[in-house]
């Protein structure tokens, strides 16, 4: 028998697929319905296009820490350079 973290160890936050329900189901409120919009107003070239920002943005919205972070955005509090967050995730990466 082996003790599990109850926590895991990563802090990556798990990827939505990318299909529309999913990006739906992981959009709230006003984004979801935008993003419906969107998407079933596209014509099908542009479809891929569409999801594409959308998930992003729905990943973005599910990260650790989003709410708070885009708070101090809109405050001007704890901004961080373009130079500096490359130099952050150079570092993370190499690591």
């Amino acid at each position: 028998m082996s003790a599990q973290p109850e926590h895991p160890a990563t802090s990556r936050t798990p990827a939505i697929p990318h299909t529309i329900n999913a990006i739906g189901d992981a959009l709230t409120g006003e984004l979801r319905a935008r993003f419906y919009g969107e998407v079933l107003a596209a014509e099908e070239k542009d479809v891929p296009g569409v999801m594409r920002r959308w998930w992003k943005q729905a990943m973005l919205d599910r990260a650790r820490g989003a709410e708070t972070s885009r708070a101090n955005a809109t405050a001007g509090r704890n901004l961080v350079s373009l130079d500096d967050l490359t130099t952050r995730l150079t570092e993370r990466a190499a690591g």
